[in-house]
């Protein structure tokens, strides 16, 4: 009896092994997925994938297999568009079907899904419409950002003339420009290039900038729970985001103690106002850990972006000295050398805004987009790709199109 037991058993689990692949090829067979190379249990795709440089090994795989194609990040599947063409279609022809947030374990870690750039679906566009609004309302009487811009130029050029003519590194002086044109449209004040804090906020930045970069950083995103408990550069990366948290913390209980909700100075003021609005509706998107969370956000995304893009425009001109001369009497006509530009100026100087516009294509400074996942099951050039279950990674190239 106990053979004929295990017999039935066994039998049990060949029938129903049978009928398991007998329906993954018949779905398979009615909805073709995107291609990719083999995957291996549990590791995913992690062996043909070079974590320390990312974007180049989904280049080698876009040769192979196309531009729209699948690997797994441990056991997570992604869909990979890559180039303008797959970007461009999924995001514009076909965006509401990629409106979803796509799962990076490592900025959940970081962000904890309450930010504008981890959260999903109805907190995503609620925080997404109210900063919109804010951020190009900010008129009525109060400092609009060109006038911030123009202020930090001032004390930028004034910071370039203490130098005396000696060689200095403009990597430090342009990003402490662009951060406090940030800050004072977040936080409502610049600070002294000399502030400890500031110092503080943007050496942490940086270090950020450099750990996120590191192999262990990448592996995070393949495996999440076992990296929370091995020691490495990502539990850093973990302890400095905590550090910015804290630090908009003191900034928002600052600004709640001074508010004046009939003149809101900047982003957190207005943010605190929508709070005070919303104090009775307990399923509320607006919240403290959500206010601190998207201030961090505008504050690292701006900078961050803004300061490299200056950095790397600065080295390429240096390469096309016949551009700089052309550009120069394009300013000088234009804008002359007793003010300070404007926006208006840029309808009247066509070739230096062709140039910035060129300057931001050729870098490539964000290979990846802030990676999506399809709200609904669809069709993606003859390709299924389920809900939920699939996370789309855009990848750009920077090919001219002509």
């Amino acid at each position: 009896m106990e053979l004929l037991g295990t017999t039935t058993i066994f039998l049990l689990v060949c029938i129903s092994c049978l009928l398991l692949f007998t329906t993954w090829r018949s779905t398979s067979q009615k909805q073709k997925q995107p291609p990719g190379p083999t995957t291996l249990p549990i590791v995913g795709n992690i062996l043909q994938l070079n974590l320390s440089n990312l974007p180049e090994s989904l280049k080698k795989l876009s040769k192979e297999y196309g531009s729209v194609f699948t690997v797994y990040f441990g056991p997570q599947k992604v869909v990979v568009l890559y180039g303008y063409d797959a970007v461009k279609e999924a995001l514009i022809d076909q965006g509401d079907d990629f409106s979803g947030r796509g799962n990076i374990p490592l900025f959940k870690k970081l962000l904890k899904e309450t930010g504008i750039v981890t959260s999903n679906g109805e907190t995503w566009k609620q925080l997404r419409r109210f900063t919109l609004t804010t951020l190009r309302d900010f008129g009525m009487g109060r400092k609009s950002i060109e006038e911030r811009i123009q202020e930090e130029a001032h004390f930028l050029v004034e910071r370039i003339r203490n130098t005396r003519a000696q060689p200095f590194n403009p990597a430090n002086f342009l990003v402490h420009a662009v951060a406090n044109i940030i800050c004072s449209v977040i936080f409502g004040d610049r600070f002294d290039y000399e502030d400890e804090k500031f110092i503080t906020l943007i050496d942490l930045m940086d270090e950020n900038n450099e750990l996120q970069s590191t192999v262990q950083a990448q592996i995070y995103n393949f495996f999440p729970t076992v990296m929370d408990y091995l020691p490495g550069p990502h539990q850093k990366l973990i302890k400095n985001t905590e550090k910015f948290y804290e630090f908009t913390l003191g900034i928002i209980a600052e600004h709640q103690q001074t508010l004046d909700p009939t003149c809101p100075r900047d982003f957190i003021d207005a943010f605190l106002n929508k709070m005070d609005q919303e104090k009775g509706n307990s399923h509320s998107e607006f919240t403290t850990e959500t206010l601190s969370r998207t201030t961090l956000d505008l504050f690292l995304a701006g900078t961050g972006t803004t300061s490299i893009t200056l950095r790397y425009g600065l080295l390429i001109l240096q390469k096309y000295p016949e551009i700089v001369e052309r550009m120069q009497k394009e300013i000088d006509c234009v804008i002359g050398r007793d003010r300070s530009p404007c926006m208006a100026d840029r309808s009247r100087m066509p070739y230096t805004d062709a140039v910035a516009h060129e300057i931001q294509r050729f870098i490539d400074l964000i290979p990846f987009n802030v990676p999506r996942s399809v709200i609904k099951d669809i069709k993606f050039r003859d390709y299924f790709i389920p809900k939920v279950c699939s996370t789309v990674s855009e990848k750009r190239h920077n090919s001219c199109k002509q």
